[in-house]
């Protein structure tokens, strides 16, 4: 297993990703200021996206089967856990785009090679969102209760 999204499983017989890129985005806004030079303030973490793009070849691979699944999850837009099968939790993601680009066809019409990107965007908070808040007297209560 390469990594679990929901009920999907990417593995060699269903759908995997060659590549995958994940794109953290952090908020900063710019507070002007009269007589100085303008202070920037952080707001907290922005959008998490996730990118993963392969190439199916439906004889040795998944094809048509594995990305109708994803795309009958991604109509019900509901945000499900992506875990990776080294034990990373990433959170609850819901599918934003599926592109496919089929080539090498078949005399029935039927591809034999699916290039795919599938980019996921993170609908739940970070647990360390909540890190930034953490003061010395709340550790030390929570060392010494």
């Amino acid at each position: 297993m390469m990594m679990i999204y929901g009920m999907f499983v990417f593995m060699r017989q269903t759908a995997p990703y060659q590549s995958l890129e994940q794109q953290t985005e952090f908020r900063h806004v710019k507070n002007d200021r009269v007589g100085k030079s303008a202070k920037w303030q952080y707001i907290g973490a922005g959008e998490d996206t996730i990118t993963l793009t392969g190439t199916l070849y439906p004889e040795i691979t998944g094809g048509d089967v594995s990305l109708a699944a994803l795309r009958t999850m991604a109509y019900g837009g509901k945000a499900w856990p992506l875990i990776e099968g080294t034990g990373t939790i990433y959170g609850m993601f819901a599918i934003t785009s599926i592109r496919e680009n089929r080539t090498e066809f078949m005399q029935d019409g039927k591809a034999q090679k699916i290039e795919f990107t599938l980019t996921l965007k993170k609908q739940s908070e970070d647990i360390r969102e909540g890190l930034g808040s953490i003061t010395i007297s709340d550790v030390l209560s929570m060392v010494n209760p």
